[in-house]
This record gives structure tokens, sequence and C-alpha cells, in this order.
């Protein structure tokens, strides 16, 4: 009888345990797929119509945001003469640019800056990558008003630059095409240009990394960038129109009269760092130094960049820290990194040895070695299923989803001090090169002290709120939509 009770007792306790072991399998079954996306390969490759947002309509002084290589970025038409649209630029191009960008960065954060006379005396053809701001692929668009009587113009908007330029009539030396025609001087009643003396000249060397020069007592600025483009010209002084009702006097602008580069039509760049001279500080007094930006899913969708107040309530803010040598750059706090809801084993000191710069201009993340390796070896599990391609440039983790028309993705997410977890949206876990090579869009530096940087398709469809007089960076889900 005895032992009868114990076989019963030890058949119901093992039932328990399986029961136990079951639940549990089921609930991290259930955790798992919370954690996953399901996502339509269409939504990942280009399409040649633009499907554009109205969310930053409806906030006042809100500029649409195209992507230079998409549909939503046409040529200018009001029955004057534009260049022809540029040449479509493979995805090869583009992460090798991206790549320059990423090198003249982490170059600006460990060396001391040159002199405008080194860009005025190299070849124009072979000038080299070095110090300075840093453009690359630079990607997203705005259009702009600049003079008087207002010329709509359309810049690169770039978080890891200060000055703001466009390309100048008589173009002395050198423009490249541009999608509208080139701003001309002459013919506004605003602009005057900045003298050699003036104090304000002096500032141009924390901005463009370059001590200016002069030309008949004009101030003169050069700058060049992380794929060996460059601009030289006068600076000066002119109205700028980001709407109707924000129309700001004396801007200080570069006037471009020498400019090689890949900026793919755009008239120039604006420079939204946290140098004095950035459109961030010339318009504090209006905006309290306070911006914010949504980047559209793909490149047939559009965005904003909105100044001043107006971000959602749901916004998560992580404190700005201070980069080495990159006053500029806007640095954040990376402290972790999950795939699939779990947290990667990643020790605190990896992320924080170099640091981590949040980058509007950068296509995809950086993280360090340390980082990165963990993220690939769990993303490659979460994968294992689907057949491998060959690696694209710089990103070493592909696949070949020709035989699929849906397939499904480890959620990603960052983490930063604050207790702020940023979950990296569908569209910006992958990139794609075509359906055959979709590739997991991080990478990984080559060196431990080099900078992480937060990359903007990881920051597809998020609001990023920068409140800059307030030492903080913010993050909310659907920005765009």
């Amino acid at each position: 009888m005895g032992s009868l009770k114990f076989i019963l007792s030890a058949y119901l306790l093992s039932l328990s345990l399986c029961y136990a072991f079951e639940e549990r399998v089921a609930a991290e079954s259930q955790h798992e797929l919370q954690h996953m996306h399901t996502i339509q390969l269409s939504s990942l490759l280009p399409s040649s119509v633009c499907n554009p947002s109205t969310k930053g309509n409806a906030k006042k002084s809100s500029l649409k945001v195209v992507h230079k290589h998409g549909p939503c970025f046409k040529p200018y038409s009001n029955g004057e003469k534009a260049a022809s649209p540029s040449p479509s630029v493979s995805h090869a191009e583009i992460l090798r640019q991206d790549q320059s960008r990423v090198k003249s960065i982490h170059s600006r954060l460990s060396k001391n800056s040159g002199s405008l006379d080194e860009i005025r005396q190299s070849d124009d053809a072979t000038l080299p990558a070095k110090d300075g701001s840093v453009v690359g692929a630079g990607n997203y668009i705005v259009t702009v008003g600049i003079g008087t009587p207002k010329k709509d113009l359309s810049l690169i908007f770039d978080t890891g630059s200060d000055l703001t330029w466009t390309q100048c009539e008589p173009c002395v030396k050198y423009c490249y095409e541009q999608k509208e025609p080139k701003f001309d001087p002459t013919v506004s009643q605003s602009y005057s240009n900045v003298s050699c003396s003036s104090t304000i000249c002096t500032s141009l060397q924390s901005a463009t990394g370059n001590s200016p020069a002069c030309a008949s007592s004009t101030c003169l600025y050069g700058i060049q960038y992380g794929d060996s483009s460059f601009s030289i010209g006068f600076f000066g002084k002119e109205t700028l129109t980001l709407t109707p009702t924000d129309v700001f006097p004396n801007f200080l602008f570069g006037c471009g009269q020498n400019n090689h580069g890949l900026f793919g039509g755009a008239a120039g760049l604006m420079g939204l760092g946290r140098d004095p001279i950035s459109l961030v500080s010339q318009t504090a007094t209006k905006y309290k130094k306070l911006f914010s930006y949504c980047l559209p899913s793909s490149a047939s969708s559009t965005g904003h960049l909105t100044f001043g107040p107006g971000a959602s309530k749901s916004v998560q803010f992580t404190p700005l820290s201070s980069i080495s040598g990159g006053s500029s750059f806007y640095g954040l706090e990376m402290i972790g990194i999950s795939v699939g809801g779990q947290k990667l084993s990643i020790a605190a000191s990896v992320f924080t040895t170099a640091g981590t710069i949040i980058d509007s201009g950068t296509v995809i993340t950086r993280l360090p070695p340390d980082a990165y390796t963990p993220l690939r070896t769990a993303f490659r599990q979460f994968m294992s299923k689907y057949p491998t391609a060959p690696a694209l440039s710089l990103l070493d983790t592909c696949y070949d989803f020709s035989k699929y028309s849906t397939v499904t993705l480890p959620q990603i997410s960052l983490f930063f001090s604050g207790g702020v977890e940023v979950s990296v949206d569908k569209t910006g876990i992958m990139y794609a090169s075509n359906i055959s090579q979709v590739c997991l869009a991080f990478a990984g530096n080559s060196d431990p002290t080099d900078v992480s940087i937060f990359g903007n398709t990881q920051q597809h469809t998020l609001e990023v709120v920068y409140d800059v007089a307030g030492g903080k960076v913010g993050f909310a889900a659907g920005g765009c939509s």
C-alpha cells in the first residue's frame, strides 16, 4: 500500500512538473511572439510613387522631409529651368559614402582641424576625407526660402553639421548640378557679406573645423566632408524663411562659389548641430533650441522637421551627454540592447569607452565590436530558417527572401540612460538591396575606442525630440503617421 502511494505521489509530481514545464514553454513562446515582427517584404523595397504623410503638416513651424533618392524629391518646376534629375545611386555606393562619413566623424573626434588654405590648395578631384564636418550619405531634405524675394531651396538637414550653406551664382569656380536654380545674391534685397574683421568671421573655426580666410575684406568659409565633398565661398547674412510666419533676418550662412560633392541634387545643407552658428542656435529666441523630426519609413514616403514645442506627450527623454572633442554632436548614453525581447549580455564598459552620438546623416547604426557581435549572433539565431545571402558592403548578415512574401523578424531595442527603451521600427531593422539581398542594418566599429552612432535607418518613424536647452533628447513611436 505504501509503495502504491509513493508511485501515485511520484506520478502526480511528474504531472505537475510536466504542466509547469508546458506553461513555462507556452509563456516563453508568447513572450517571443510579442517581440517579433511579421513584415511584408514589399515595404522594404523602393516604390516609384510618393505616399506623403500628413502628420507634420498640422504643426505651425514644420517642414516636409523627403529622401533625396526617393520619388517625393521632385525636380523644381515653376517655369524656371532646372538641372536634370541626379542619376540613381547604387546601394553599394550609399553604404560606401556612409562609411566615409563615419570615418570622418571618428577622425573629427580624435584629431585637430585643418585650415581653409589646405582645402583651396588641394586638387579638387582628390581632396582627401579629413577633419571637419561630415555629410557622406546625408539622405534627408527640407525646402526653405532664402533671400528677398525668397527663393525656395532644398537643403540636406544634418544634426552632425553646424554651418548652413547653399550654392550661389556666379559659381566663380564650380557648382555641381542641383534641382532648383541656384541662389543669386545680387538679386536679393537683403544679402550682405560678413567682413573679415568681424568677430563673427572668426567663429567659423568651431563651426567648420577650418580657419576662415579673406578676399577683398570679405570673410570666406571652407568646409569639407567625409566623402571628399566640400564647399568654399562667401560668409554672408540673408533672410531665412522657414514658414510664412517664421522669417529670420540676418541669418548667417555660406554662399558657396566652389562646391564639389555627392549632394543628390540638393542646393546645400542645413546645419542642426550645437555650435553658435547652427540654425538651432541662430533661431533660439523663437524656438528655444527645441526641434524634432520624424524620418519616413521608406524613400517613397515623407516625414517632418518641426521647430519649437509640439512634441507628443508620450516622448521619453534621455539626458544629452558630452563627447570628447565633439561639442557639436548630440551625445547619448547607450546602456544596452535586446533582441527578440531578450537583453544581450554586454558589459557596461563596452558602451562607455567611446560613448554614443545620434546622427541624422549616418545611415547604418555603428556599435562597438563587443556589442555588435552578440547582436549579430542573436539575430542570426532568430533568422536561422531563412537562406543567407552574400554580404553587402559593410553589412555582413544578409538573407535571400526571394521565395517569401512576408518574413518574421525579432524586435530590436536600444536602451539609454533614464530608463529609456527605443524599439526600432520593423522597417529599420534591415536594409534591402533587393529581395535576394536583405541585410541586418547594423555594423560594428573596427576599434572599441570609436564612438557609437545611432543612425537614421534605426530612427525610421520615431518622433525624435531635441531639447537642446534642456539638455535632453526624447523618443516616441509613430512620429510620421
